[in-house]
C-alpha cells in the first residue's frame, strides 16, 4: 500500500507510522509527503528517510485549500500513485474533489473519543468539559469535520490535577500507537465499512 501523508507540524505522528514501516510492522511504503507549511518539521523527518516530499501553498483560504491549491494536490497524489491518504496534524479541511477522489481513502487521526470534542484544541475541551476519560479516534475523512465512520479509538484517562498540556501529552502518545496500528490492517484488508458501520481493525 502507497501512503501519501499530508501534515502542518512536527510530524510526531508520521514519524510513528514510518518507523513501524521500517521494522516491518506496516506492510506499506510512502510514497509522498506533503505540506501546507514550508519548514514544517514533518518536511524535515521526510528529507531525513529520503522520502519524497512537496510543500504546496494552500492558497488563499486561512482553513481549507483553494481550488488552484487542491488541484495541484489531487495531482500530486496521483503521480505518486497513493493509494491511502493519511492526514497526521494536516491543519487544512479537505472537501469536494479530493474526497471524491479518494472516497473512502483517506483517514484522520483525532485527539478525543469522537463524536465527542470535534474541531480544535479536543483535549482542551475535555478537560474544561470535566470528563474522566477521553482519547483518540482513527476515523474516515468525509465532507464533514471529524465527522467519518469510526475506525479505531483508544482511551486516555483524564488525572487528576492534569494541564491541558499534560493531557494532550498523554493523548499524543496513544496517538502515535494507534495510528500505525490501524493503517497496518489497513494495507492488510482487515478494515471494512458499511456506511457508518466499521470493523476488522485488529491492532
Amino acid at each position: 500500500m502507497r501512503l501519501g501523508v499530508l501534515g502542518s507540524g512536527k510530524g510526531s505522528n508520521f514519524v510513528a507510522i514510518a518507523d513501524a514501516i521500517s521494522s516491518g510492522r506496516v506492510a506499506a511504503e510512502v510514497a509522498l509527503v506533503v505540506s501546507d507549511v514550508a519548514d514544517a518539521g514533518i518536511l524535515a523527518h521526510a528529507r531525513d528517510r529520503a522520502i519524497p516530499w512537496i510543500h504546496l501553498p494552500p492558497g488563499k483560504f486561512r482553513t481549507k485549500l483553494d481550488d488552484e491549491a487542491e488541484a495541484a494536490l489531487i495531482a500530486a497524489l496521483v503521480e505518486a500513485r497513493v493509494d491511502l491518504v493519511v492526514l497526521a496534524g494536516y491543519m487544512r479541511i479537505l472537501k469536494g474533489e479530493l474526497l471524491r477522489r479518494f472516497e473512502g481513502r483517506v483517514v484522520n487521526i483525532h485527539p478525543s473519543l469522537l463524536p465527542s470534542f470535534p474541531g480544535l484544541a479536543a483535549w482542551k475541551q475535555a478537560l474544561d468539559y470535566g470528563v474522566k476519560v477521553t482519547g483518540c479516534t482513527v476515523h474516515l475523512v468525509d465532507q464533514g469535520i471529524d465527522t467519518g465512520p469510526i475506525l479505531a479509538q483508544r482511551a486516555v484517562e483524564v488525572l487528576d490535577g492534569d494541564t491541558a498540556s499534560s493531557l494532550h501529552e498523554r493523548i499524543q502518545k496513544a496517538e502515535r500507537e494507534l495510528y500505525p496500528a490501524v493503517v497496518a490492517s489497513l494495507a492488510r484488508g482487515e478494515i471494512h465499512a458499511r456506511g457508518r458501520v466499521t470493523g476488522g481493525f485488529a491492532g
